[in-house]
């Protein structure tokens, strides 16, 4: 019997090992997989590399993770906001590295991954610091640089509802990056609000199905949801 559901958090992530590369989900707070990444914390992972659309907002979640000194390197396209101190001051002292790419290259990037791309051409970023050492090319006469996808050894993600499968619902504006990371990971683990019976979900609804995922964590283990997506 397939069943993807891990009694703890701790238990669904006590192989990350240092040094890997690690997608975390979320748009700011909104999707971010807090209790994961509170677990990936006390599993003491460190010199990871992660890949997130921010770089962390007060000192909850992945600020917290950077504030314990576990990240070597962050990949991502809005690392400044009001209260990021905790990245600023990191980056500042010269103890975290930066790889800053424009959001709408990060999320393609993670979507390659996913989608076995080898390699695209964009036209954001070409002029630029950014584009600096990349190959460039011009295309119907307009200039474009080469961008290469982006894997993660772990992608850690939240959704809404999921089933002992894997498969998985978003809500709202909590989607964001979830599923798009889910197919680039070589192993998924997604935070869920809540588990429902196989079959429960309507597979209209269903966004990351359940080949892309591989441990499932409840947030209400004690809760199974009826028929609602």
């Amino acid at each position: 019997m397939v069943n993807k559901i891990f009694e703890s958090a701790e238990a669904a992530l006590i192989d990350v090992p240092d040094g890997a590369t690690v997608m975390i989900g979320g748009f700011g707070g909104a999707g971010q997989p807090a209790h994961l990444i509170d677990a990936l914390i006390d599993q003491g992972a460190r010199e990871l590399t992660v890949i997130n659309n921010n770089a962390g907002n007060g000192e909850v979640g992945l600020a917290a993770l950077l504030k314990a000194g576990r990240v070597r390197k962050i990949i991502c396209s809005f690392p400044r906001q009001a209260d990021s101190q905790v990245f600023d001051g990191l980056y500042r002292a010269g103890k975290i590295e930066l790889e800053l790419v424009p959001q709408g290259n990060l999320a393609e990037r993670i979507r390659a991954a996913g989608a076995g791309i080898g390699g695209f051409f964009t036209p954001t970023g070409h002029g630029t610091d950014l584009a600096r050492g990349k190959e460039t090319r011009v295309i119907a006469g307009r200039d474009y640089v080469l961008e290469y996808p982006l894997h993660a050894d772990f992608a850690l993600i939240a959704a809404y509802r999921g089933d002992r499968w894997g498969n998985l619902t978003y809500r709202k504006t909590a989607r964001n990056f979830g599923p798009i990371m889910a197919m680039a990971g070589k192993v998924t683990v997604a935070q869920v609000d809540g588990l429902v019976e196989l079959g429960c979900l309507d597979p209209e609804a269903i966004v990351t199905p359940s080949i892309f995922v591989q441990r499932v964590v409840s947030l209400n283990p004690q809760r199974a949801h009826g028929g609602a997506p």
